[in-house]
């Protein structure tokens, strides 16, 4: 089981916290079990928008496969706004060091700031702090107009909605495309992205597009990435020629049908591999017959 905690300071807001809580809640309820868990220094919080929260003074134990998550509070910024003590910046930097992914959504990175995890990594925040953060932490590279950055396990989001994008791309990474588009699907939102971050998921990195047709699509190979599907199959599952599939696809991801399911399976592999799998035993599990042809994509830029 993953653990997400969520760690509340007073005047969070509501959708920064609540967005990802769904994402993570709906991946639970489909394949992946999740516990999240909600701790902060008081046991009252009163969010931003004035719903009083309750949360845990205690944290759970945690292992380096599971993840904090700290919501962003209301800009401006007063002085002293999302202050935390020092043993709780010293729990962030000890589950990082121990292996465990830290995220933030909003002004939350400014937290990682102070528990100095973004010395040196790619961040970025709301277009209403990014000055403030960088002000503040010269060391971080803030960057600017993207929807969330992931640097070394240190994952940062512009804030809002961008919570949920960030909270799909960690469900994407971690369980494959194909839950986090179930998760998309059940929340009515699109898998998406924007700005230059090409280290980010594949399946939101093609999913910026409005071409419901191309969506209905990629749900299908999203779903069953690891397994063959012939271009016709494709096609008459939505109901549509071989040749309008291909067409429609590549013009709104810029992908044919095959590359994108590569893509997806290249991916997947890569995180295989970096948890310790062998290239071989990657690329059955993402369904090649052998390792030959994903090494070969692994030299294949997209």
């Amino acid at each position: 089981m993953t653990r997400v905690v969520f760690l509340l300071v007073p005047g969070v807001i509501l959708l920064d916290l609540a967005g990802p809580a769904q994402v993570f809640s709906s991946v639970s309820t489909a394949q992946a079990p999740y516990d999240l868990s909600y701790v902060a220094e008081q046991r009252s919080i009163r969010s931003a928008q004035g719903l009083p929260l309750e949360a845990s003074l205690e944290w759970p134990e945690l292992s380096r496969d599971d993840v904090i998550l700290v919501p962003g509070w209301r800009a401006p910024l007063h002085p002293g706004s999302g202050a935390l003590a020092e043993p709780t910046l010293a729990r962030l930097r000890e589950h990082h060091a121990a292996g465990g992914a830290v995220a933030s959504v909003c002004s939350g990175a400014l937290t990682l700031g102070r528990a100095g995890l973004l010395d040196g990594r790619r961040c970025t925040t709301h277009h209403d702090v990014q000055e403030e953060l960088a002000r503040r932490y010269p060391r971080a590279r803030v960057v600017p107009d993207v929807l969330f950055t992931e640097d070394d396990r240190v994952i940062t989001s512009a804030g809002i909605a961008s919570g949920i994008d960030m909270a799909l791309h960690l469900v994407a990474v971690r369980h494959g495309p194909g839950a986090a588009a179930r998760v998309a699907r059940d929340m009515v939102v699109f898998a998406r992205r924007n700005g230059d971050a090409p280290q980010l998921s594949a399946l939101l990195r093609h999913r910026s597009h409005l071409d419901e047709l191309v969506h209905r699509v990629q749900d299908v190979i999203d779903e069953g990435f690891d397994r063959p599907l012939p271009l016709a199959r494709l096609a008459d599952i939505v109901r549509a020629s071989p040749r309008t599939v291909t067409r429609a696809f590549t013009d709104a991801t810029g992908l044919t049908p095959l590359r994108y399911q590569q893509a997806l399976r290249r991916e997947r592999a890569e995180h295989l591999i970096a948890h310790g799998a062998t290239v071989e035993a990657a690329a059955r599990a993402v369904g090649f017959d052998d390792a030959r042809m994903l090494r070969r994509l692994r030299h294949t830029p997209y």
